[in-house]
């Protein structure tokens, strides 16, 4: 009886489990990935309006792009200029690694933002080049002119991305993507709607690493504006903890409405940290299989 050679029984098994795994890494990949993009006026926009979304949206496989409109050189106390903008775009590059997706940084400048067609071509740009499927953005009405021009400037793009004769060095998208608003607390003219909800509690500690990664904003310039820097503490792990701690939002009423309608009550009812956002008009309308669609990660019922 000829026994099978040891040394060869260990490369068939390595083969295996290199085979084995290799099926199982394609199979937790989508059969067709979504493409989302999520636009902010500032680096570290994205990441507060939606950066648990896009580290979800990363781990399924899924392509994630990032873009601040502008390159944040006034966002600080003491610095400015191309200096705090070349600190903004490492900041940037470093918290999009941790998050999992690629982030771009417009050159224009900060505080000066307006609704201009210059700009507007970028962004329908941006958009067709990453031939988007989600495109999320904040809503037009907002404390900051640079946010609400930047929701102005993507509802402007909502419909161009896909005529030809505008912006026509980029090809125009064949379908329009459905745009979604980010989630605010302003009421005027209207309150924001809660019409998808996304449960980010796993990924919570990646959202506020990505905004760690934003050491001028986080423990600068947001606490000199906000009249709160004797509040940060100095070592780098009491202030991440300080940070999801100061990050945390309550899940309000509508938001839990919108949690249980896509995880059922009884897993909604156990979300520690959510994302929520609102439709907008202007982009394709997704029916109820489409939201599941666009939205694998909500689920549960």
């Amino acid at each position: 009886m000829n026994l099978p050679n040891p040394f060869c029984m260990k490369k068939y098994w390595i083969l295996l489990i290199v085979l084995t795994g290799g099926i199982q890494l394609l199979q937790a990949q989508p059969a067709t990935p979504l493409r989302i993009i999520v636009l902010g006026a500032h680096p570290d926009d994205c990441e507060s309006d939606a950066g648990g979304t896009a580290a979800l949206f990363a781990s399924m496989g899924h392509a994630v792009k990032f873009v601040s409109v502008t390159n944040g050189d006034a966002g600080h106390q003491s610095e400015g200029g191309g200096i705090l903008a070349k600190r903004r775009f490492a900041e940037a590059q470093e918290a999009g690694k941790r998050l999992g997706v690629a982030y771009d940084v417009l050159d224009n400048h900060d505080g000066e933002l307006v609704p201009s067609l210059p700009v507007r071509l970028q962004v329908i740009r941006k958009i067709r080049e990453w031939n988007a499927d989600l495109v999320i953005a904040p809503r037009p009405n907002d404390y900051h002119p640079d946010h609400r021009y930047t929701g102005v400037l993507v509802q402007d793009a909502a419909f161009m991305v896909g005529v030809p004769n505008v912006a026509s060095d980029t090809p125009p998208l064949k379908k329009n993507p459905v745009f979604l608003y980010s989630q605010d607390n302003f009421k005027r003219p209207n309150p924001f709607r809660s019409d998808i909800a996304v449960d980010i509690t796993s990924v919570y500690d990646q959202k506020v690493s990505a905004l760690d990664a934003h050491q001028s904003q986080e423990y600068e310039w947001l606490p000199w504006i906000g009249h709160y820097s004797d509040q940060v503490p100095a070592g780098s792990a009491d202030r991440i903890k300080w940070l999801a701690k100061h990050l945390a939002v309550t899940i309000t009423s509508e938001v839990r409405l919108a949690l249980e309608a896509g995880y059922g009550k009884q897993k909604a009812a156990l979300v520690k940290h959510a994302e929520a956002f609102e439709i907008c008009e202007y982009g394709t309308q997704p029916s109820a299989e489409e939201i599941k669609r666009l939205f694998p990660m909500v689920n549960g019922k």
